[in-house]
């Protein structure tokens, strides 16, 4: 390959890692730009699991054998069956040597160092490839992994020249990673809740208008929890802040364990002493029981007075789910019903017949968000 296809392939690579959306996008843009780049047939990215001793496979791409998934979950090596790893990627670079990339055949070792590793070369016979070039990624001065790059029997045996330019391709690799990194770590502060460590309200805004998407095109019942916890005020008032804080902390993990009794469902910290479960797919009466669980786990906490809970689901007669916002202010009317009534469990959207005051509350055409939960709780407060 001529030095202008090289610089294109390098360049080509960058761009397709930094448009990257994701990590799992990042992975396959760096394998398939890898593989393009050096004429393979398959290429693989895996990373270096320190504190699990194992190299794991991140992504296949190309011409996969039929024990290889382009996103694997569970395809990894222990890291003694590739002494290089250790030996070279570690202890060889530490000593001042370069982060090199080296080539192996089917028949042993070839171009580069560290040569014949016996897992590597069974792997290509047992899967009719020839040769493979292994790029050493190394991220913040510490291995990270390594791009695999393979061509099939019967083709061109990658070359020293090969290895060189691979391991400038593991540079280009090793910059996009660590910006997907930086990246994914905003975006994860974004919508994450700093105190709970649960998601926040813009995670929920933006999962529940696709929810409710999905819903409308679908038929998929989409359930929200939405719960107050009772006495933060006084526990703050009266212990400060920081015990408050611990508070929440302690509730946000009382809700992700009932919120783990439904499948993919989302906890979320609305803000304050708010918070909310969204379900996506099972039934409501789950959705209902998991609520229950919640309400009766947050009763025995030391400190606060409980949760007042509120559950709207598409599943129950509530009438049309058009919008997010809709389904939002059902399960908002249930939770300040639960809480006027200091109900010890949760109040469900729509199950009171016909004339549901949670639903005919939720609908009314004028009320403010303020001034509705006043009139709710005046309406039926003792």
């Amino acid at each position: 390959m001529g030095d202008d296809r090289r610089l294109a392939a390098v360049v080509a690579l960058a761009q397709g890692m930094a448009a990257a959306q994701s990590a799992r996008e990042a992975w396959r843009a760096a394998a398939v730009g890898g593989c393009l780049a050096l004429g393979g047939s398959f290429a693989a990215l895996s990373v270096w699991e320190r504190e699990l001793g194992r190299l794991r496979v991140l992504v296949n791409v190309g011409r996969r054998a039929e024990d290889e998934e382009e996103f694997p979950e569970n395809e990894s090596y222990p890291v003694h069956q590739f002494a290089e790893i250790t030996e070279f990627l570690h202890e060889r670079w530490a000593g001042g040597g370069e982060p090199d990339a080296w080539v192996e055949t089917a028949e042993g070792p070839a171009a580069g160092r560290p040569g014949y590793v016996h897992q590597r070369v069974a792997a290509l016979r047992r899967r009719g490839r020839g040769c493979c070039v292994v790029a050493p990624i190394v991220l913040h001065g510490r291995a990270w992994g390594e791009l695999y790059v393979a061509r099939p029997v019967g083709e061109r045996v990658f070359e020293r020249a090969d290895a060189d330019f691979a391991t400038v391709l593991a540079s280009v690799v090793a910059a996009g990673i660590a910006q997907s990194e930086r990246l994914e770590e905003v975006r994860r502060l974004a919508y994450t809740d700093a105190l709970t460590g649960l998601a926040n309200r813009r995670a929920v805004d933006s999962a529940l208008d696709e929810a409710v998407e999905r819903h409308r095109e679908e038929a998929v019942v989409v359930s929200l929890v939405v719960c107050d916890l009772n006495g933060l005020k006084r526990v703050n008032d009266t212990h400060g802040h920081a015990v408050g804080d611990r508070l929440l902390e302690r509730f946000g993990s009382v809700l992700s364990l009932c919120g783990a009794m439904l499948p993919g469902a989302l906890a979320a910290r609305l803000g304050g002493d708010e918070f909310c479960l969204l379900a996506v797919g099972p039934p409501a009466d789950a959705v209902v029981k998991a609520a229950e669980e919640l309400c009766r786990r947050a009763a025995e906490l030391e400190l606060g007075d409980g949760v007042a809970c509120g559950v709207a689901s598409t599943e129950d007669p509530v009438g049309p789910v058009r919008s997010a916002r809709r389904l939002f202010r059902l399960a908002d009317a249930a939770q300040y019903r639960a809480k006027a009534e200091r109900a010890a469990w949760p109040v469900v959207a729509g199950r009171e017949g016909p004339d549901d005051p949670v639903v005919r509350l939720a609908d009314e055409p004028s009320r403010e968000e303020d001034g509705e939960r006043r009139r709710f709780r005046g309406r039926h407060s003792p």
